[in-house]
């Protein structure tokens, strides 16, 4: 008995210095460090990555895949170009009324929840309204070519409504099983402005979660996603641009009061201020509603803020483009998504959850 007693102290002994060992293991962990980067070559935009790694080498390795990602999403919905051996979102609608084509799995989500949003945002989120799109981009274009804005010029109604007939969603046919996209009507283009950018940064910070990121905030064009907290637990911070005082710098002037905090959260705003260009001194923005086939005027920005960067790309879109009445019932409706809706005489209106995530 003795002896028995004596090895079960022996390995009670052994136990305890192990998971002291443990703890001073556990103690010594690195510390982590701040590190950024800023990328210019997707989505047409500005991506800037603030990130704690426990060293340079893990960051630059992080940034390297989460870059990656990102070029390869951006060839994947790009709608404008074609990628040497990539099937994007082009080639669908190159093959619009001829034959069904075989995508990529980051493609059939993405429509799959385009689709979807389309129902929750009563049809003002709509992937199919390309060729109504495509009028309004050709004229702006054309407007940035011009030496003033004299020469700038609105579509008329006659070309908009012509180009409405090939609009209908139900005409979008997504095979799951064959994995292939399918547009019936042969005139139609998929524009997935309102979904992909926001879809591609929220499949990203997943993946470079997986790959062991903790700590990460992620701009990409002004939508932010938010991964875990910082290092000594505070969470990462947001903030919305003024509609009416924008900047190419943000500075207290050019942001609206009130930080929000953000830990693996995503915050999204549309506003009419961000790309448009002017006729007779009136700005036509890009934010076109599917009812009047011109940019909407019920407000001058809508910010959402949600875990799902996807979701929240198409929710803004969807908002900016109906009434307050109706956009809120919609937020109300939904867990865990709040909203600000910046009107045209300068008010500002929220969700009734907005606030809890203010920064005290």
């Amino acid at each position: 008995m003795k002896t028995r007693a004596k090895r079960f102290v022996s390995a009670l002994l052994a136990g305890v210095l192990c998971l002291s060992l443990l703890a001073g293991c556990a103690s010594k962990k690195k510390e982590l460090t701040r590190y950024s980067t800023v990328f210019y070559d997707v989505f047409d935009t500005v991506t800037q990555v603030i990130a704690y790694c426990e060293s340079e080498e893990e960051f630059n390795t992080q940034m390297d895949a989460l870059h990656a990602d990102l070029i390869t999403y951006n060839q994947l919905y790009d709608i404008y170009n074609d990628y040497p051996g990539v099937t994007n979102v082009k080639t669908i609608n190159d093959n619009a009324g001829s034959a069904p084509v075989e995508v990529d799995d980051r493609i059939l989500s993405m429509l799959e929840l385009a689709d979807q949003m389309y129902q929750t945002t009563n049809g003002k989120l709509n992937i199919a309204m390309g060729s109504v799109l495509n009028i309004w981009h050709n004229y702006r274009e054309a407007a940035e070519a011009a030496e003033t804005d004299a020469d700038n010029k609105l579509p008329t109604m006659e070309e908009l409504e012509a180009a409405a007939q090939h609009c209908d969603i139900n005409n979008v046919i997504i095979d799951a099983d064959a994995k292939t996209v399918y547009l019936a009507d042969p005139e139609m283009l998929l524009d997935v402005g309102s979904v992909g950018k926001g879809y591609a940064v929220e499949m990203v910070c997943q993946a470079a979660e997986a790959r062991g990121l903790t700590s990460a905030l992620v701009s990409v064009g002004g939508n932010l996603r938010a991964i875990g907290v910082k290092p000594d637990g505070s969470q990462w911070t947001g903030g919305v641009e003024n509609p009416w005082s924008p900047s190419d710098v943000y500075t207290s002037d050019s942001m609206l009061d009130g930080a929000i905090n953000m830990s693996d959260m995503a915050l999204v705003t549309s506003g009419d201020y961000q790309r448009y260009y002017v006729v007779d001194g009136k700005r036509y923005h890009h934010l076109i509603d599917p009812d009047t086939l011109f940019p909407a005027a019920y407000f001058n920005g809508v910010t959402v803020l949600c875990s799902d960067s996807g979701l929240a790309d198409c929710l803004t879109t969807g908002l900016f483009c109906q009434p307050l009445e109706d956009g809120m019932k919609i937020v109300e409706s939904l867990d865990g998504v709040e909203a600000m809706w910046c009107t045209p005489d300068q008010q500002v209106i929220t969700s009734s959850g907005w606030d809890s995530h203010l920064k005290k």
